[in-house]
Order: structure tokens, then C-alpha cells, then sequence
């Protein structure tokens, strides 16, 4: 769907799962980038699962945003018309068979041939989901890697992994005329905007809030859609599940893709550098760039200290990566020894409804339905002026926008120890370190430890302050947007003057 048609773009920014659909963290970060560089025009194509996860547009669209498209990528499949079988190029097949096997083993690089757009005109969807030759393919596979599992799991596991990249080149066949393809994640944005660079021969910028590929592993090994299947080979060993592993090498596959087609591949976080280096980024183009806020756009009241509100705010999806129900339980705990604490679950919570579900219900287990208040999502200044303490319990972090909103308005805060957290509360670098905490880190999923440091922080005023005066210190010297915006000028100017 084309909410907005520009025949050409500067920027064409590929965003999957977030803005303009959904509110806060990366899409945040998105529509700050498009409003704060106003000199260059933007173009967005939104990749989501199904229609019906996303329902409005959540942000008041740039003047500067003049192309605007939307895509579902696993609606496509229905959109085919008519299911009949067909016998299927076996010469292009065999091509196709190399792109499946790699998937499997991302060992070695792609063909030419395969990375770009007119080997799909060859060999289309339909090819793929109905010909005979597939079947026989997917029955062959099956055979001879997992006969154990039953026939169905794998046969629509194979079909969905590879069904959604046809839509991709489909996408890609079409878009507006750009100057700059740039992608937020790896992911299917970043197996778009490879297509992109490889079929126009433009420059791609690759952005990593967090690590894309490990990210969906996490939700990959937690995830209850996929049942437990393990073939008997591998019962006696690490107890690997077939079905899963399909799926994480499908995203490291298309992970490795991305990284080995980027022109530079940017973190927020040092961490998150050596992540990706360990993961295949060639270590010449990869870069830093924080995350940034305007501290101007929020209130930092020096005197909060002498009436710290006895609240602390969870601000993110609820989703299981964000481990809310550490949260609740460690909630628990503190409420039991600081009297009239108050708490706050602010963030959508309709990708995971079975999630949420059961984060209310432990809420009522632990009887604290009445303490901890689920808004959904709300103004961000609405919430900081409520609370003395923001924390993320998450198993897994890029660098959190909202721990820098929080700082710009003296919020400490008490983070797990994942991505850039720790920089965030202890400093980067020997200069930041100096200014010394701006709160606490504390183990993945430890309840206790997060309970601790909430009644500690909370019943010590110059404690507080403390951590309060380190985390606008910070905000204020390492984490200001002009920077962000700046570096981010320089690299599209030099982009595109290159070309």
C-alpha cells in the first residue's frame, strides 16, 4: 500500500516492525533522524508480518517524508490467486537449491547471480510454493536432514523461511529513485536494502540498535510457536531443536548478507561493535554513533530530591525480550520493604497478547494488581514527572532512547546488564567514567538484585541525587542529539557526493 508516492527520494530509509506503526525506541530514533535533517528528503518502506498486528500510524508525518509504502510479508502467500501445481525449471531450481543450502551452512558468500533482482524474474513465487520440483526438493531436504520430525513442521517451516523473499525482491523491483538506501536493522530491512545496493549500485547505511540476529535468536530459543522437535541423533548431545535451528540460520544467513553488502555498518555502543565484528562485519566499516536526545524537550529539576516520588517505571513493549515479569517479581519484593511504592508498565502490549496476558495474571499472584499500573503507551514527559527511578529488565538491549530521556530529566535508573547498559550507567570511556554512576546494573533476571536497588536508591536521598546529578551530567555531555544529527549529515553529504 502507497500512503505517500515520490517518483525519487535522498534517503530511503527500510524499516521493519517499527516506525510508522509503532511507538518508541528504533521508531523514535527514526522519526528524530527524518525531522532533524530537514535538508534531505525521505522515503520509508515499512516491512511488517500480517495487516492485522499494526493498526494506525502512530506519528504525525514530516513534511520532509515524501514516500511512504507498506508491506506484509507473510500476507503475501494468500495473495497469489490460484493454487495449481506446475513441473518447475529444473535448471533455475538447482540455483535455487544453492540459495536454501547456504541459508543452512552461510559459510561462503552468495553467487553473484543470486544477489540480484533479475534472478528472481527467472524463477517467481509460484515456482517455488507449487511446483513439483519444489516438493521434491523439500521431501529430498526433509529425507536426509530430519525424517524424525514430523513431515508438516518442516515442510511449512521451509516454505515460510523462504516464502517472504520473493515479496522482498518484489518490493525491491519497485521502489522510488534514491540516493541512499538506509536500514535500521539487518534482518529482512537489511536482506531488502542488500537487493537495493546490489541491483542500483547505491550506497547502503546499516544502522544496528541492538544485534538483529542475536535478538531473534533469544526470541527463536523462548519462543513457544515452535514445538519441540529433536531428532534421535542428537537427543545424546546439546539437545539442538531442528525446527529452531532453521530458523536462526535462516537470520544469520540473511545477517551475513547485509553485513558483507553494507558500505558501513554502525553501532550505538561499543559492545554492540564487537558483536558484529564477531559476527562477520569487516572491522574497516564499521563506526559509533550514541544514541542522542535534545535535552531542551525535557524537565530536569535540580530539587527533586527533597520529595522523590516512590515510583519506578518499566518503559517498553511487552514483550518476553523485555522480561516484565522479572520486573513484577522484583516489584514484589521491594513494595514489601518500602512502603507505598507505586509502579508503572508503560508500553504497548498487543504484539504479544498471550505475554501480557500473563504478566497480568502474575500481578495478581503477587497481589500487587492495585501497585503496578499497565498504561500502554503515554507521553514520555507525562511519565518521568511521575517517578523516581526507570528501569529495563530486558534480556536483551541496544542503546535504550528512553534510559536517555530519563537522564535528561534526572531520572537514575536500574538496567540488566545487556548491550550498551553499563556504559550507561558507569560511563564509556576513562573521561565518563570519572563523573562516576548514574545508577545501578544488576544480573539478567534477578529479582532480588533489581528489588534491592530499587528500596536502596529510593530510601536515600543523596544517593539519589547523586546518581540523579551523574545521569543530566552525562545525557548532557555524550548524548546530545545535535551530534547524532551532525554525524549522521556527514556521512549522507560524503554518500552521496561519492555515489
Amino acid at each position: 500500500m502507497i500512503i505517500r508516492k515520490a517518483d525519487g527520494v535522498d534517503i530511503l530509509l527500510i524499516c521493519e516492525g517499527t516506525f510508522p506503526y509503532i511507538k518508541g525506541g528504533v521508531s523514535s530514533w527514526i522519526y528524530q533522524l527524518i525531522t532533524g535533517l530537514k535538508d534531505f528528503s525521505f522515503g520509508v518502506i515499512f516491512l511488517g508480518g500480517i495487516e492485522s498486528d499494526y493498526k494506525d500510524i502512530k506519528y504525525d508525518l514530516p513534511d520532509n517524508l515524501i514516500h511512504l509504502e507498506t508491506h506484509f510479508l507473510f500476507e503475501e502467500i494468500n495473495r497469489l490467486g490460484e493454487k495449481r501445481k506446475i513441473e518447475g525449471n529444473m535448471e533455475l531450481y538447482d540455483k535455487m537449491t544453492q540459495l536454501h543450502k547456504w541459508f543452512r551452512k552461510n559459510d561462503e558468500n552468495l553467487s553473484d547471480e543470486i544477489k540480484h533482482l533479475n534472478f528472481y524474474d527467472k524463477i517467481d513465487q509460484k515456482q517455488f510454493l507449487y511446483s513439483r520440483e519444489s516438493f521434491k526438493f523439500i521431501t529430498k531436504e526433509y529425507n536426509n536432514n530430519c525424517p524424525d520430525v514430523p513431515f508438516i513442521e518442516y515442510f511449512w517451516t521451509v516454505r515460510n523461511t523462504h516464502a517472504a523473499i520473493w515479496v522482498i525482491t518484489d518490493i525491491a523491483k519497485n521502489v522510488p529513485k534514491f540516493k541512499i538506501v538506509h536500514s535500521p536493522s539487518t534482518g529482512y530491512a537489511g536482506f531488502l536494502a542488500s537487493f537495493l545496493k546490489n541491483t542500483y549500485n547505491k550506497k547502503f547505511v546499516l544502522t544496528e540498535h541492538g544485534i538483529y540476529f542475536l535478538e531473534r535468536k533469544i526470541d527463536i530459543m523462548i519462543s513457544n510457536w515452535i514445538k519441540e522437535y529433536r531428532i534421535n541423533l542428537l537427543k545424546d548431545s546439546d539437545e539442538k531443536n531442528y525446527i529452531k535451528e532453521i530458523w536462526i540460520k535462516f537470520f544469520k544467513g540473511i545477517n551475513k548478507f547485509a553485513y558483507d553488502t553494507a558500505d558501513l555498518i554502525v553501532s550505538l555502543y561499543s559492545e554492540g561493535q564487537k558483536q558484529q565484528i564477531l559476527l562477520g562485519a569487516d572491522r574497516e566499516k564499521t563506526l559509533i554513533i550514541p544514541n542522542g536526545v535534545n535535552i531542551k524537550n525535557f524537565t530536569y529539576d535540580k530539587n527533586k530530591y527533597n520529595n522523590i516520588p516512590k515510583a519506578v517505571a518499566l518503559i517498553g513493549r511487552i514483550v518476553p525480550i523485555k522480561d516484565v515479569k522479572t520486573f513484577i517479581t522484583a516489584f514484589k519484593i521491594a513494595s514489601d520493604k518500602l512502603k507505598n511504592l507505586e509502579g508503572f508498565v508503560v508500553g504497548p502490549f498487543d504484539e504479544d497478547r498471550e505475554y501480557y496476558d500473563e504478566c497480568i495474571e502474575l500481578t495478581k499472584t503477587l497481589n500487587v494488581e492495585n501497585q503496578i499500573k499497565f498504561t500502554g503507551y503515554m507521553n514520555i514527559n507525562e511519565i518521568l514527572t511521575k517517578i523516581g527511578l526507570l528501569t529495563l529488565t530486558s534480556i536483551s538491549e541496544g542503546m535504550p532512547l528512553v534510559v536517555l530521556e530519563g537522564f535528561a530529566s534526572g531520572i537514575p535508573a536500574v538496567l540488566s546488564d545487556v548491550g550498551s547498559c553499563k556504559e550507561l550507567i558507569y560511563g564509556k570511556d576513562e573521561e565518563d567514567i570519572k563523573l562516576g554512576k548514574a545508577g545501578e546494573i544488576v544480573p539478567v533476571a534477578n529479582s532480588a538484585g533489581f528489588a534491592n536497588a530499587y528500596v536502596n536508591i529510593l530510601s536515600d536521598k543523596k544517593l539519589w541525587k547523586r546518581y540523579s546529578d551523574v545521569s543530566y551530567e552525562r545525557v548532557r555531555r555524550y548524548y546530545d542529539e545535535e551530534k547524532l544529527l551532525n554525524k549522521y549529515k556527514e556521512i549522507y553529504i560524503d554518500f552521496i557526493e561519492k555515489k
